[in-house]
Order: C-alpha cells, then structure tokens, then sequence
C-alpha cells in the first residue's frame, strides 16, 4: 500500500518517516520529497507498506496526529496524474489583456 503524508516538518528525512511508519508493519520504502532547487523538504512524503492491512491501520492512527510538533494528514496515495507540458501558464502573452 502507498501512503501520503503531508504537513511534515521541514527537518524530517526519509529515515524519520520510515521509523514511524514502521511501528505499524514492514515498510519497503519511505521517501520525504526534496525541492529540487534548494534541497530543502517539502513538507510531504510517500510510504509503501507490504501489507495493506498495516498501511490501514497506520493511516487510521496517524492521521491528525501530531508528529515533530506538526499535525500531519495521512492517507492513501492517489496514482499520480500527468501535467499538461505547456508551460504552466506562467509568464506566456495574454492578449486578451488590455492594460
């Protein structure tokens, strides 16, 4: 099972996130997700469990708790969906725009 974890605080690391994870079941992985520009947390992070039944009630127990002094949301991770490769909308001409 992958689990998402969010509103972590920023000096958690993946071996933090494992060691709670792990005292609900096998974890076989536990990654804390970087800024890729300045290397600092970004406040969430993914867990996957080897049993769905330890992911359930680690979900169920941790989520609101409060871990390293933040209350965290944990839940089911949602299968990642594709962006539009466009740009984003940042900073391309509108000229619908009248200024």
């Amino acid at each position: 099972m992958n689990i998402y974890i969010s509103g972590l605080s920023y000096g958690i690391n993946d071996a933090d996130l494992n060691e709670l994870f792990s005292a609900y079941g096998e974890t076989s992985s536990a990654k804390v997700i970087m800024d890729r520009e300045s290397g600092r947390s970004r406040g969430f992070g993914f867990v996957e469990m080897t049993s769905d039944t330890d992911g359930q009630k680690a979900i169920n127990e941790l989520n609101g708790a409060e871990y390293d002094q933040k209350t965290i949301s944990v839940s089911v991770a949602r299968p990642r969906t594709e962006r539009p490769s466009n740009g984003g909308g940042r900073g391309g001409y509108n000229n619908s725009r009248r200024y």
